[in-house]
């Protein structure tokens, strides 16, 4: 049996989180959270004021929400309507699996990472304009002039800011100083006037193409031409007594969410407690299992068949649970994915999450990949560009730059969209919108979600201490448990240890921003992340 339960003490995390009658925007920065409620105020829906933030925080927070990149948006309205706008980047179509290994078949260090050779067609622009045309009601200029006055005239670094910006390439930014952006006030108003057209067929797409050509790269303007998004059917399970609408394919985030929660729903946590060695020990043996599923049989819908209904399975659920040993970690050299073998077929990122009066509710992730992305701006184009193409598999059993170790189903495909983690997630309960809520953080993207959601639903807390409370994380590969400090008190560590885990303290991770609905008052309870201390909750 487990050894009898002792609770973790932690650091000072506790926080009283915003409260609002009507609506909330939550973003890690607080220019574009002000956006966001400007948009709300002024009659937009809370796709509007999305749409507001995400071109926002491409000025705000370049490192992370960025033009240069793709990603995705849960939109849940009033009516209970259900999109799932996918606008993850696509490979060149010049990419084959080999793209980044030498003649002897081996990985070539940074290839996928820094340069115009890891940058994957950008979709951030067309997502956001169907996003608009669909749900919308306010005019694309109008909900970009905010952004480009922000680029034209500046606004003022803060310290968490400039921390940020020690890892920008070719720039010295610090707190205090006012940052304008001239370049890409000008490409930002090219946008607002032409639209997606600017972006992928006219001026910007010849300015990345023309540089991609002189460094090596292979993007070309049948690429950025050929780009288009797409709306997917949202993953949905029950947890609890709540419903959950989360990522599909290519994203593999609402898929390993709901598989964990399906292992782990019989479990008593809040009985257990917060990061209990029982709590702990559950979890991380359901998310070894769920990520060993995650890195073998997921990718772009659009080349593989995707066993979403086996995974998400209630038996399947039950069959992984049972392999869990009561006191003892299970080695993930002894965990296969649980399907069985496959037939062969051919860490920056920001999240924000808005609901408006109306209780139109929108949980978006994007990004670029890596800080600041391949560490590129074409030209006089003003952003970074992405460098998404690391998250497509290099080599089967080479791990990406978030250690995440993925098969050949998320190969390399010209004109596929690599698998990606991130969870944008709604909550709902007997048909009423309760949570809206997503983070950053790479591989961890899933687990982030995970502890928020069980940190509400099972724990009892409130929303600003459920993104604010110490993470804990294990991906399958490699067979370690990461925590940050006050996850664990002494004890339950080694407790875990002496089970067999091996940890490693990590500093910090992730950037959850979250919204809970009181289910008596309709009160709208804002959480934003202490880890990114420029974040805003706040709306009327």
């Amino acid at each position: 049996m487990l050894l009898p339960l002792l609770l973790a003490t932690v650091t000072n995390w506790h926080a009283a989180p915003a409260r609002e009658p009507r609506a909330m925007v939550v973003t890690e920065q607080h220019y574009a959270t002000q956006v966001g409620v400007d948009v709300l105020r002024h009659g937009g829906n809370a796709v509007d004021a999305a749409v507001a933030v995400g071109y926002a925080l491409a000025v705000v927070d370049p490192c992370c929400g960025n033009i240069g990149g793709g990603g995705f948006m849960l939109v849940r309205m009033h009516d209970g309507r259900e999109r799932f706008i996918d606008f993850r980047e696509r490979a060149p179509f010049r990419a084959t699996p080999s793209l980044y290994l030498d003649k002897h078949g081996n990985v070539i260090p940074n290839l996928s990472t820094k340069g115009y050779l890891a940058v994957g067609v950008p979709g951030t622009v067309m997502g956001l304009e169907r996003a608009r045309t669909e749900f919308g009601t306010r005019s694309r200029a109008a909900l970009m002039s905010p952004a480009i006055k922000l680029a034209k005239d500046g606004y003022l670094i803060g310290p968490d800011d400039a921390r940020v910006y020690k890892s920008m390439p070719g720039d010295t930014i610090k707190a205090g100083d006012v940052r304008k952006q001239r370049d890409l006030a000008a490409t930002l108003t090219l946008i607002a006037r032409d639209g997606p057209n600017a972006f992928y067929r006219g001026p910007i797409a010849q300015a990345i193409v023309a540089a991609s050509s002189a460094h090596h790269g292979i993007l070309s303007m049948k690429d950025f031409a050929s780009y288009y998004t797409n709306e997917l059917t949202p993953v949905h399970c029950s947890y609890r007594g709540y419903d959950l609408i989360s990522a599909p394919p290519p994203s593999s985030g609402g898929v390993t969410l709901c598989e964990i929660l399906n292992v782990i729903s019989p479990y008593d946590f809040a009985r257990w407690g917060w990061n209990s060695i029982q709590s702990a020990h559950y979890t991380v043996e359901a998310e070894r299992r769920a990520y060993a599923d995650r890195n073998t049989y997921l990718g772009d819908p659009s080349f593989v068949q995707n066993p979403v209904a086996q995974l998400l399975n209630a038996r399947y659920g039950a069959k992984l649970r049972a392999s869990i040993s009561t006191n003892r970690a299970t080695p993930s050299s002894q965990v296969d994915p649980g399907l069985g073998p496959i037939a062969h077929e051919n860490a920056q990122t920001t999240s924000f999450s808005i609901v408006d009066s109306a209780g139109n509710a929108v949980a978006v992730t994007y990004t670029i990949n890596d800080s600041f992305g391949a560490g590129v701006i074409a030209g006089n184009t003003g952003f970074f560009l992405n460098d998404e193409m690391d998250d497509f598999t290099s080599k089967p059993g080479v791990p990406n730059m978030f250690g995440l170790v993925q098969g050949t189903r998320n190969d390399i495909r010209g004109g596929k969209r690599p698998l990606s983690s991130m969870t944008p997630t709604i909550v709902t309960r007997n048909g009423k919108l309760f949570m809206v809520t997503g983070s950053p953080g790479g591989g961890r993207i899933i687990t982030i979600v995970l502890s928020t959601l069980q940190n509400v639903i099972d724990y009892g807390m409130n929303v600003q201490d459920a993104v604010n409370a110490p993470r804990v994380h294990m991906q399958w590969l490699p067979d370690v448990v990461e925590y940050e400090p006050g996850a664990f008190s002494v004890q339950t560590m080694q407790q875990l240890q002496a089970m067999g885990y091996a940890l490693k303290e990590v500093s910090s991770w992730g950037s959850a921003q979250a919204i809970v609905i009181d289910p008596k008052t309709g009160v709208r309870l804002g959480g934003t992340d202490r880890r990114r201390p420029e974040g805003l909750a706040t709306g009327f």
